[in-house]
């Protein structure tokens, strides 16, 4: 069945645009570029004519129980890092997972890191690059770099099933080269570069619905050896208006390495 959501592209300017993070010092301060407010279709990946898998779309939709019970603290971290580092083995063949950051978001305007609304893919191959550097060192992050590595984002709801914000993709297929836009990360002490998407009535758009804590989105956000980055958005849409449980999700980004 086909949906409607809300989303906001990033537009094409003449320089360089960027977001400011914790701007100002205040933690989840944020100041961003100009966005462009587009109600696009979506396809529900648990009844897609075409099934959406890793190899062919740069993101597929899995089930992963975990024995963690919360994500407060940091006791569950080493479990937690186990099993994904165990499932991205096994399920995209990784020889090496580095599992480098967690963040727990919560769609609440009170919240310190909120839903991401707006199109984009985590890493240009600038920031790629430096973010390998900055993880493993020049010397090791050299060897990565003559073989074959990855960025992958792991994304789970927390506490209850997904009824409204719900993580939405750009199908890499339907996306051409001069939608993607490079976009400067400005942090307190540091600056990284990530891809933002301009809309395009071209773009297939994709999610699973309702998805459940014990479910997983898996996607690509940096391939060295061409699997498409992809595109994603929480999406403004709600799928019932009775229920009123608000969107909490943990992001896990990784670095694996075939």
């Amino acid at each position: 069945m086909t949906r409607t959501a809300t989303v906001n592209y990033h537009v094409h300017k003449p320089h360089r645009q960027a977001f400011e993070l914790d701007a100002g010092g205040i933690a989840g301060n944020l100041v961003s570029p100009k966005l462009a407010s587009t109600a696009v279709a979506l396809e529900d990946a648990r009844a897609a004519a075409n099934s959406v898998t890793f190899a062919s779309d740069a993101v597929e939709f899995t089930t992963l129980e975990t024995q963690v019970r919360g994500f407060a603290g940091a006791a569950w971290k080493s479990i937690y890092d186990a099993e994904l580092t165990a499932m991205l083995s096994d399920r995209l063949g990784a020889r090496e997972v580095v599992v480098f950051d967690h963040t727990v978001r919560t769609d609440d305007p009170s919240a310190t890191r909120k839903p991401a609304r707006n199109v984009h893919s985590d890493y240009s191959k600038d920031g790629a690059e430096q973010r390998l550097v900055d993880l493993l060192g020049a010397d090791v992050a050299s060897e990565w770099a003559q073989g074959h590595f990855a960025f992958i984002n792991v994304w789970r709801p927390v506490e209850h099933p997904i009824n409204s914000a719900p993580l939405g993709f750009v199908r890499p297929s339907s996306v051409d080269a001069s939608d993607w836009i490079l976009l400067d990360l400005i942090y307190p002490d540091r600056k990284g570069q990530i891809m933002g998407l301009v809309g395009n009535p071209k773009h297939d758009w994709i999610y699973q619905s309702k998805m459940t804590p014990d479910e997983v989105a898996i996607f690509n956000i940096y391939d060295n050896q061409g699997l498409p980055s992809i595109a994603h958005s929480a999406l403004d849409m709600v799928e019932d208006s009775s229920i009123s449980t608000i969107r909490k999700s943990i992001e896990s980004r990784t670095l694996v390495r075939y």
